[in-house]
């Protein structure tokens, strides 16, 4: 039996607004994923640090505040420091288009905008982990 993906669902930064991320987070659960949910105003180390402790393969960073063009790359920076740069790191929320080529320079492998069918982001991640299976 094939081990399930691990991902870890964040809310980094002072944003209160939980809604979306806990929809992604049971939504991912329902498509048989192993998910934990850090819970809201969680600082970038502390997200590289839960996703050791758990060891996940997937860390989802969602933000509506604005301040994505810092935290999410401060995420990534902080997983390769910690030796945990195969990790895959998506993003979602309030991100501008513009910001999302930085974003993914980066480090954030894929952002996901308000109104992404669910599937999709499903899609994604079963992809992206089939790939790195095969590539590793």
């Amino acid at each position: 039996m094939e081990r399930k993906i691990r991902v870890l669902i964040a809310k980094p930064g002072l944003d209160g607004h939980d809604r979306g991320a806990k929809v992604i987070a049971r939504a991912l659960r329902d498509a048989g994923f192993e998910v934990i949910y850090t819970g809201i105003r969680q600082t970038p180390e502390q997200i590289a640090n839960a996703a050791l402790q758990e060891g996940v393969d997937v860390v989802g960073l969602s933000c509506l505040s604005g301040a994505h063009n810092q935290l999410f790359p401060r995420v990534v920076e902080l997983l390769r420091e910690k030796g945990a740069g195969d990790v895959l790191v998506i993003g979602g929320g309030i991100i501008p288009y513009d910001d999302i080529p930085r974003l993914k320079e980066a480090g954030i492998e894929e952002v996901f905008q308000p109104g992404t069918p669910i599937e999709e982001i499903v899609n994604y991640i079963r992809k992206r982990m089939e790939e790195r299976r095969k590539e590793g």
